[in-house]
């Protein structure tokens, strides 16, 4: 009988210390260079066999079994966001602009301290095992390029687990979702092209702040009054840019944001809908304009059967009253890639505490004994899955 607990326990230091390395080292989407040499290195120490380069910095290291079985896959993204860390923490990132600001470090630490374990255990499992490191999933996106480099193949991946750090739970928790988790995200850049001119002669020109502003004002309609209030969906303007002085009417205003949804039909029809409306303003008020509309994620959905499985080893890990169904979130997650080509679940550990940051800012923190939850469900789905 494996005492998974007492193996991952075994690891604490090494988990949190592996953490703590990475979050010293941020490095924002496709600057991962340092990150991927470390994780390489951990891989390597593992005598698994190593893939790097892949999509520029992803990393692969393959556990295989020398007995036949099915493949899992487990992943972490690597990427930090462009934030100027504020925690004074005694590990804080060194590289200056960046930090691991929504638990990427601990998403690594997590997969890397599986690896370990796995490996100590690995002749009670048949098949192989992926765990694999992401470039880029705060975008544009990396988990796609990976695919498109072939880490679903050979061996083909038959099953997919990811977590991510969540403060929307209780600290010590496990969030298990079924179906729709987070949703599809898109983005939209739109640039209005009017006439400029002077202040006190409106007649003469045509006011790209004007007409920009009707677009926002009518986009801001297609939630409320032209979709289903029963299917959730937001359409964010984000950033607004138009003129430079009091006294002169902009002839050109820029503006970018984002969709969200988790509805199919609805993601497909946001760029028709987006175009029809900004051509109809700009055509009524005599402005032209140009519209760049981005597909991003799809939406991350779980597969019912393997969230069954994974919420049953999450309440081996941390009892069935801690384990939670999250709500869903309009957030958006690249790990949708891979769950639509293999059975997979994306689940979440709390580190929700009162008092504490949320993610993406330049106090976020978290508790790190989390991370061993995290550890220990990844491992105990890999003997569900996989047990010789």
């Amino acid at each position: 009988m494996v005492n998974i607990k007492e193996f991952v326990n075994e690891h604490k230091d090494l988990i949190i210390n592996t953490r703590r390395d990475l979050h010293r080292i941020p490095e924002t989407a496709y600057t991962e260079k340092k990150t991927s040499s470390y994780v390489a290195d951990y891989l390597s120490r593992e005598k698994l066999e190593v893939k790097t380069g892949i999509a520029q910095y992803g990393v692969v290291g393959l556990m295989k079994t020398g007995r036949p079985g099915a493949t899992l896959m487990i992943r972490a993204d690597m990427d930090a966001l462009p934030i100027t860390e504020a925690t004074g923490l005694p590990f804080s990132s060194t590289h200056e602009g960046a930090m691991h600001a929504c638990g990427h470090d601990g998403h690594m630490a997590m997969v890397l301290g599986s690896a370990t374990v796995l490996n100590k255990i690995k002749e009670k499992l048949n098949g192989t095992i992926k765990f694999l490191f992401q470039p880029a999933e705060e975008g544009p996106g990396g988990a796609k390029p990976m695919i498109d480099a072939g880490v679903m193949e050979n061996p083909k991946v038959d099953y997919s687990i990811g977590c991510h750090l969540w403060p929307d739970i209780p600290d010590g928790t496990i969030g298990v979702r079924a179906g729709a988790f987070m949703a599809a995200m898109d983005r939209f850049d739109i640039e209005i092209i009017g006439k400029g001119g002077h202040g006190a002669m409106p007649h003469l020109c045509v006011d790209a702040l004007e007409v920009g502003s009707q677009v926002i004002n009518a986009l801001q309609r297609v939630v409320s009054r032209h979709m289903n209030p029963l299917s959730p969906a937001v359409v964010t303007i984000g950033s607004f840019r138009a003129g430079s002085t009091f006294n002169v009417i902009p002839g050109e205003a820029h503006m970018c944001g984002t969709t969200r949804t988790f509805d199919l039909k609805i993601w497909d029809s946001w760029e028709k809908r987006i175009e029809k409306i900004v051509r109809g303003v700009c055509e009524s008020m005599g402005a032209d304009y140009k519209l760049k509309y981005a597909r991003g994620y799809p939406p991350t959905i779980n597969d019912e059967s393997m969230t069954e499985r994974v919420r049953g080893c999450a309440e081996k890990v941390v009892g069935e009253e801690r384990v939670i169904e999250p709500r869903p979130t309009m957030g958006g997650e690249d790990m949708a890639f891979y769950l639509e080509r293999s059975k997979g679940c994306f689940f979440c550990v709390g580190v929700g505490r009162e008092g504490d940051a949320p993610i993406h800012n330049p106090n976020f923190d978290f508790n790190e004994d989390v991370l061993l939850l995290g550890v220990e469900t990844y491992c105990r789905t890999a003997l569900e899955l996989l047990r010789s």
